[in-house]
């Protein structure tokens, strides 16, 4: 129950933050640097946003330093942040999951999915940078 719950929390708050900094994105990056540029500048930020809510995750819950519970945190997760994003974003823009997917840069796309790689292992990374 505790990496449901440390898992639900950790997504929250990577959501949030992800939600506010898209919208500056959109209105006001995009616009000014282009779209690549824009989600690539803000990967940063992301990533640093994924460091803090993944550690504050694993202290307020006091998750156990165990591979199977921090790394079922970080996936459940990035579960819950791709489920909402696809919700909403097909949801606001009206198109297929398909076409969501072919009109993403290749650039910017590979980033996030490194970006989703790195907030299903933090959680553990923590730990392990935490024995040394």
């Amino acid at each position: 129950m505790t990496m449901l719950k440390a898992g639900t929390a950790y997504f929250l708050w990577v959501f949030g933050a992800g939600f506010a900094l898209g919208v500056l994105r959109e209105l006001w990056l995009a616009p000014w640097l282009g779209t690549r540029a824009a989600e690539l500048v803000e990967m940063p930020v992301m990533l640093l946003v994924i460091v803090l809510a993944a550690r504050w995750a694993v202290g307020h819950f006091a998750l156990p330093d165990r591979l199977g519970v921090r790394l079922g945190a970080g996936m459940l997760a990035v579960g819950w942040l791709l489920l909402a994003e696809v919700t909403l974003v097909l949801g606001l823009r009206g198109i297929s999951l398909a076409e969501y997917l072919a009109s993403r840069d290749p650039v910017a796309a590979t980033a996030y999915a490194v970006s989703l790689l790195l907030m299903a292992a933090m959680p553990w990374l923590l730990g392990r940078a935490g024995r040394r």
